[in-house]
């Protein structure tokens, strides 16, 4: 192997590390395994993902990036922290966008999309259903399952929009205003039935191509969880922690 090639499959595998350190660290920041606020010492997370510092740094930039991820000067990488104004910031944007790219994607959607709406729709329906009729407490693998499944609903809402920058930004609201959905769904009691009703009102408005009536559907549903995250908030001084 010449210096070239060594080169190459260095850099290669420098990108799956920083890929997998990505990955790791954004679910685990999600699931709130760190603190809002919390500095994150690359040695202490060389030891937790068991991967280099270049890799950690590359990973810590891209979720800085997103805005899940603080750093300065001379003080190093910190967990974000959370509040009340920076989560309806979130979600007003989140709304912005969102019913932009579900605007194109009722005008553009075809028959495929209309099908992956609905079987998306269907598999939300049994997580939920499934979560709702339980007479425990649900574990984090239940509760990342049903996460998944809601992310493809609306993922699949806005597919047929043909806008990469769009699907992008909606991604990466997406997760911002899933750090305030997680603690809200596991302190509080969620309406399940509800919850259930606002998605299917908003399918069905986008097969029925009425693109102002889905998205106010939308708007309002991500209004009304940013109301029900604000209740949690009043009742709890530390509702992040």
């Amino acid at each position: 192997m010449n210096v070239q090639e060594a080169n190459r499959e260095a850099e290669a595998k420098d990108g799956t590390l920083t890929d997998r350190a990505y990955l790791s660290l954004r679910r685990d920041i999600l699931q709130g395994a760190f603190k809002p606020g919390q500095p994150m010492r690359l040695e202490s997370l060389k030891d937790r993902y068991g991967v280099g510092f270049s890799p950690l740094r590359e990973a810590l930039n891209r979720l800085h990036s997103e805005q899940l991820v603080d750093v300065a000067a001379l003080r190093g990488f910190r967990i974000a922290r959370m509040s009340l104004p920076q989560m309806w910031d979130n979600i007003e944007t989140r709304i912005l966008i969102e019913t932009e790219a579900l605007k194109r994607s009722i005008k553009k959607g075809g028959d495929i999309w209309e099908a992956n709406l609905v079987s998306s729709f269907h598999s939300f329906q049994k997580g939920a259903q499934r979560l709702l009729s339980s007479t425990r407490s649900f574990t984090q693998s239940e509760f990342d399952e049903f996460e998944s499944r809601h992310h493809d609903f609306h993922n699949a809402l806005i597919a047929a929009a043909e806008s990469p920058t769009l699907a992008r930004l909606s991604e990466q609201m997406y997760h911002l205003t899933e750090r305030y959905r997680r603690p809200a769904l596991a302190k509080t009691s969620y309406q399940g039935q509800t919850l259930q009703r606002d998605h299917a009102q908003i399918m069905e408005a986008a097969l029925a191509r009425k693109p102002n009536l889905a998205c106010d559907l939308l708007a309002a549903h991500y209004r009304k969880t940013g109301k029900l995250i604000e209740g949690m908030f009043n009742e709890n001084s530390k509702p992040f922690d």
